[in-house]
């Protein structure tokens, strides 16, 4: 098995859990703007293990601070940042590119989640001959976060060295794990919403490529999952607020739009409802307050177990173990804190049955299992219940499984009449519990099938629906500066999710017809999400088979039929020529 050496939106819209929550965010500027003219501005490399060749990664943080009537808060968070890949061979200068792909996020979804897709698609356009750049923006919201452990444990090497940052209160390099935010420190993001993520877009855009001409020409917008929503908005905003000077106009701001398991499309419809962009114009005002009112009592989205800043963070401990030590076993189980929101969240996500939830007996922490198989039994698709969380990147080996039924019977997600809510994959689980004698392992995506493969995982997968490497997927939980996992999602983006009416979103929303004045590419997972058509005419999404939510973020270059991975390659065909909508 090949490993390196270290090594998202949801928009499961409406995920039937609470967790699935969706923003869009607003990003008003031009006049009245509250980027400095010239503000502060660092870009940072960042080494990768990643297999793909010539490509540079940088971090760039920009000096943007938030208005003034913002509650208080850190001064980092005065700060946008994104991650940028361009090839070693093109051009340093952005604005001197081919062609740059700026993609928002999804729910619960930070910038490092689309690594393996940005180097797949720098790499595959140079191959051609064109310099293509991506960038991934992170939400402010981000600058909460302490990535400071994962970090470090990177450079030692050590997974123990991030665990004692966390678990146990320890000092690392002279710091010390301040814990999640809370109460207080969370109150100034009732503010990032809409408007502000919107707002935040913008003025990254026009303070990295102050020609318009530039932008137009050489920008293409897009996103995963509620990133596809966000980009909808954008294209149909207008930053100044008058409708008839467009310069400002979202659409004129990019030359196209892509699509990554969502749509681009401003709004969110309801499961078996109406679009809620719909929402009577008299009610809009009321709603908006409710709203407002519910943002400010949480301003961040999270429940009590499984989807909180804490359970985020473990799944980038999770990625962090399996980078650094593919085949040890239990690093996370064994350090993982005893409280109720870590023993629920293992119950919910690992448990066989429901007893098995209920009781804790057999406990899950007793499993015998690599750090790989930890990351696969979290996110693969035969195991993760939710499919906004899903990736197809192999199947456990080593010992025997049996059907998993817990949190909901395969025969519910098998039977799911396409809304994808629990994907499409028939759910595993192991069946031993606490036998020194026998340790899970993980089959990569492209060792299923082969000779190493359990008697009957035929009954569960096949090498057709395995697209991405568990190896790759691990590393991008863990090693970009600006991670895979949200830990702080502002529930206001939820919020003005589909409140086209709102008066604070009307005033900005003024180019419903921003989406179809660009070409768009648009990708569909076969065992993704349901989606809604977009607002572009000329939109025939691509449906990628074998394909879940986040493969479309993190499949391998190289697929089980021999062929190059299509998203990329789709992507740097989409660069070179628009217009062709990367056919």
């Amino acid at each position: 098995m090949k490993r390196s050496r270290y090594q998202s939106d949801t928009i499961r819209l409406v995920v039937s859990t609470a967790a699935t929550m969706t923003l869009i965010a607003s990003l008003s500027i031009v006049t009245g703007s509250t980027a400095a003219a010239d503000p502060a501005r660092t870009e940072t490399p960042w080494t990768s293990s990643s297999p793909v060749d010539g490509v540079v990664s940088t971090e760039i943080t920009l000096r943007v601070p938030l208005p003034a009537e913002v509650a208080p808060h850190p001064d980092r968070c005065d700060t946008l940042s994104y991650l940028r890949w361009r090839s070693s061979s093109g051009p340093e200068d952005s604005a001197a590119a081919d062609r740059i792909l700026v993609a928002q996020p999804g729910v619960f979804e930070g910038a490092g989640a689309f690594d393996s897709v940005a180097r797949n698609t720098v790499a595959a356009a140079a191959a051609e001959g064109n310099s293509v750049e991506f960038w991934a923006l992170d939400r402010r919201s981000n600058c909460l976060e302490d990535h400071h452990g994962v970090q470090a444990a990177l450079e030692t090497g050590d997974f123990d060295t991030a665990a004692n940052y966390y678990f146990s209160g320890q000092e690392v390099d002279g710091r010390t794990f301040a814990g999640y935010a809370d109460g207080a420190d969370t109150q100034w993001l009732e503010s990032q919403g809409l408007e502000q993520t919107l707002r935040d877009q913008f003025d990254i855009l026009r303070l990295e490529l102050p020609d318009p001409t530039t932008r137009k020409d050489k920008v293409l917008c897009g996103g995963h999952s509620l990133g596809g929503f966000l980009t909808g908005y954008f294209a149909e905003w207008d930053f100044d607020g008058n409708a008839a000077t467009t310069d400002d106009a979202g659409y004129n701001q990019c030359g196209g739009y892509f699509a990554l398991d969502t749509v681009i499309k401003a709004g969110m419809p309801a499961v078996g409802g109406p679009d809620l962009g719909e929402i009577p114009p008299f009610l809009a005002g009321p709603l908006e307050q409710a709203s407002l009112a519910l943002d400010s009592a949480y301003p961040v989205l999270r429940l009590p177990a499984v989807i909180n800043p804490e359970t985020t963070n473990l799944l980038a401990l999770a990625g962090l173990a399996a980078t650094l030590d593919p085949d040890g076993v239990n690093a996370l189980l064994d350090r993982a804190p005893n409280n109720t929101n870590i023993d629920l969240t293992l119950r919910t996500l690992l448990s066989q049955d429901a007893a098995m939830a209920i009781t804790g007996t057999p406990d899950v922490r007793d499993l015998e299992v690599t750090n790989e198989a930890t990351v696969g039994a979290l996110l693969d698709d035969n195991s993760q219940p939710l499919g906004f969380l899903q990736s197809s990147m192999g199947f456990l080996t080593g010992g025997p499984v049996v059907d998993k039924s817990f949190p909901l019977p395969s025969s519910i997600a098998l039977g799911d009449s396409g809304s994808g809510a629990f994907g499409d994959a028939h759910k595993a689980s192991p069946s031993v519990f606490g036998d020194p004698d026998i340790t899970y392992r993980w089959l990569d995506y492209d060792e299923v099938g082969t000779e190493a493969s359990l008697p009957n995982e035929g009954d569960y997968t096949n090498r057709a629906s395995e697209v991405s490497s568990i190896a790759e997927v691990a590393r991008s939980l863990s090693e970009p500066p600006l991670d895979f996992t949200e830990w702080y999602f502002p529930s206001r983006l939820n919020f003005d999710l589909g409140q086209t009416a709102a008066p604070s979103i009307a005033a900005h929303h003024l180019h419903p017809d921003g989406v179809s004045r660009n070409p768009i590419v648009t990708f569909h997972g076969g065992g993704g999400i349901s989606l809604p058509e977009s607002n572009n005419p000329t939109d025939i999404p691509i449906v990628l088979p074998g394909y879940n939510h986040i493969d479309v973020l993190t499949a391998a270059p190289l697929q089980n039929n021999g062929r190059p991975e299509v998203v990329s390659t789709t992507l740097a065909r989409f660069a070179s020529n628009p217009s062709a909508g990367g056919r």
